[in-house]
């Protein structure tokens, strides 16, 4: 790697990577959805529209957060919202036609 002053002024800069870690830059961008990702951005939404914890419940199971591994825990939270209110609806519904 070149520190030379005479390269910088050209514009030459020399790209530092990590060699341990060769895709520490692919996630530099921020996420979807005002930054906070299409998993956590669902899970608030979810709770005016339900059906969007089970659209992001198919994207966990279909394994999305492996274009970006940072989706990974709002999608996980959402699985679990849909299956709360899935198990809540249940309840509502049995308590309803038992009465």
């Amino acid at each position: 790697f070149s520190t030379d002053v005479k390269e910088h002024q050209n514009d030459n800069y020399t790209l530092i990577g990590d060699a341990e870690h060769n895709q520490l830059g692919k996630f530099d961008k921020p996420l979807p959805c005002c930054g906070c990702g299409i998993g956590w951005f669902s899970l608030l939404l979810g709770f005016v529209f339900p059906f969007m914890w089970y659209y992001a419940t198919i994207l966990y199971f279909g394994n999305y957060y492996h274009k970006d591994p940072r989706e990974r825990a709002g999608l996980a939270a959402n699985a679990i919202a849909a299956l709360l209110f899935t198990i809540a609806v249940l309840i509502t519904v049995a308590v309803i036609l038992c009465s």
